[in-house]
């Protein structure tokens, strides 16, 4: 098979070189140059946010085409526009993030948020449309949820786990059997391509099954993976929305119950299960997760246009001493 990648330097787009090149297809990559690419890879050099950013890739034919772009819809536009005809199917990472205010129980039949607006959801939705346009039941249209994993470039998972790492009491978000939905990349990208590759198209919402993992074994697979001493400090909902602690920012991935929790973290996969989506334990995304963390010279990348995440050490201690365990 012959892959092109738009970016594939970072995250979700380096798993998808790297997975294909593993299974020995013909890999280009379309982006700035910044970061060396493996050298069995085709590099294309262009900025797609450029006038001419495309340029190296106006002629040529690919199997299938990776595109995880993530705001300006016109981008994307761009580049379904030009590679209609010459390409077999477009895979485009899009978001659960694209649902109104969905439920628990969800599927890829609930409403699309209504609207126009530079929010991600609606650059997201932009984004399906344009594919959509240019490529028809060609597009696959691959909404993810929380994506976790070696080469995260957000900080969630590797704040935890360097969180953790150090020992000592670390407040943990209750409750401890909170239900986790997620994806790790490496799965995303391998459902995927496969999918791609035998002409799937439509959208599907690629996460695990709910309760695939849950906070406390989130928690624990950290203490493993790092062989911490670390003790958990279990804190209520309760006590930490009245100390004001953001879910999501200050306490990555954590959402406490409640309609939130199962708009991210309860929605109906069968379809992508159906169509084979498989997804390996929690362990394995967090001991491998931090393997990689510990082959960096210093903490994980990460992406400019993206908030830090994690809660000070201050307010930390602040919030176990009030509870009296620290």
């Amino acid at each position: 098979m012959k892959l092109l990648v738009l970016g594939g330097s970072d995250f979700v787009g380096r798993t998808a070189v790297e997975h294909a090149l593993d299974l020995q297809w013909d890999v280009t990559v379309l982006n700035r140059g910044t970061t060396a690419s493996d050298p069995r890879v085709t590099q294309l050099r262009g900025d797609r946010r450029s006038p001419d950013g495309l340029n190296e890739i106006r002629e040529g034919n690919w199997d299938i085409v990776f595109d995880t772009w993530s705001w300006e819809p016109d981008v994307v536009a761009q580049s379904a526009a030009l590679l209609a005809g010459r390409v077999g199917g477009y895979v485009y990472v899009s978001s659960r993030s694209v649902y109104d205010a969905p439920q628990a129980g969800a599927t890829e039949a609930w409403p699309t948020v209504q609207g126009s607006g530079e929010d991600y959801a609606r650059c997201k939705l932009g984004g399906e449309q344009a594919v959509v346009a240019g490529f028809g039941t060609d597009a696959l249209l691959v909404r993810a949820g929380l994506i976790l994993g070696p080469y995260e470039n957000i900080g969630r998972l590797p704040w935890w786990l360097n969180r953790i790492e150090p020992a000592g009491d670390v407040l943990a978000p209750g409750p401890v059997d909170l239900a986790l939905q997620y994806i790790d990349a490496r799965d995303l990208v391998a459902w995927s391509l496969d999918a791609a590759a035998r002409g799937l198209g439509g959208a599907f919402d690629v996460v695990s099954r709910p309760g695939h993992a849950t906070i406390g074994e989130l928690l624990q697979c950290c203490i493993a993976a790092t062989r911490s001493d670390a003790r958990l400090c279990w804190v209520e909902p309760d006590v930490l929305r009245t100390a004001g602690v953001q879910p999501w920012t200050e306490l990555p991935i954590w959402i406490p119950p409640g309609a939130d929790h199962d708009s991210l973290h309860a929605s109906d996969v069968s379809k992508a299960f159906a169509a084979g989506l498989r997804t390996r334990p929690i362990q394995e995304t967090v001991a491998d997760t931090w393997t990689w963390l510990q082959s960096l010279t210093g903490r994980s990348p990460m992406r400019s246009e993206r908030p830090g995440v994690g809660l000070s050490a201050d307010r930390e201690a602040s919030i176990l001493a009030a509870r009296g365990l620290a």
